[in-house]
């Protein structure tokens, strides 16, 4: 905001099925707006995620603004802004939502305002992008770090029932399939059963005292 000379700033970002969600704004009144045209599904923040290119200078005020967009620009014009630009956030070819700029001056933004406001969206794409990217990342190595998990609580299992019931390993395994089938259970949870001893003595028969 101290960079360039708006009144306010809006982020809107696209969900991985190309659906535009709040992301950020710069005051309450901005969030209000940015919401009230995801509901519209209409915008300059649509239009620019749509498009994939920069909108420059509307003059909210105009009729050609309100035929564009016959409920957003009246709302942005009770909201005190006069003008608005989008500019896409984008790193080369993949385009994952758009930042709005209000003004609420008349005039239009400068060129170099134009291009420092693109610049910014642009590193704030890049910053998306890698926050995206170590999360996907954290995600897939949890699950990797659960399936293997749960792989040694079944081996571990394994062993245990085929020592108690005096079979074979694979044997048992068998045993610990079909019975989380036929009960609608997770082998993984049957397994914990297993080697806390409470499993049905239908699996798991009780020692003899």
């Amino acid at each position: 905001m101290n960079l360039l000379d708006v009144a306010a700033a809006g982020v809107l970002l696209a969900t991985p099925g190309g659906r535009l969600v709040d992301a950020a704004a710069s005051d309450e009144r901005t969030r209000q707006l940015e919401l009230a045209g995801i509901e519209w599904d209409e915008g300059p923040c649509r239009d620019c995620f749509r498009t994939r290119k920069q909108i420059p200078d509307v003059s909210l005020a105009t009729r050609a603004a309100t035929l564009r967009w016959p409920r957003f620009a009246p709302r942005a014009v009770e909201a005190g802004f006069t003008s608005v630009v989008a500019a896409p956030l984008r790193l080369h070819d993949q385009v994952i939502g758009a930042l709005n700029l209000f003004r609420d001056r008349p005039g239009p933004l400068a060129d170099s305002q134009l291009r420092l406001g693109q610049e910014l969206a642009d590193t704030a794409a890049i910053g998306v992008l890698q926050q995206r990217a170590v999360s996907e990342q954290m995600t897939v190595t949890a699950q990797l770090q659960a399936a293997l998990d749960s792989r040694i609580i079944i081996e571990q299992a394994k062993g245990y029932l085929a020592n108690r019931r005096g079979t074979g390993v694979e044997e048992a395994f068998a045993l610990m399939r079909h019975y989380a089938r036929d009960h609608q259970t997770q082998l993984t949870e049957i397994a914990r059963q297993v080697l806390q001893g409470t499993a049905d003595a239908e699996l798991l028969p009780r020692r003899d005292r």
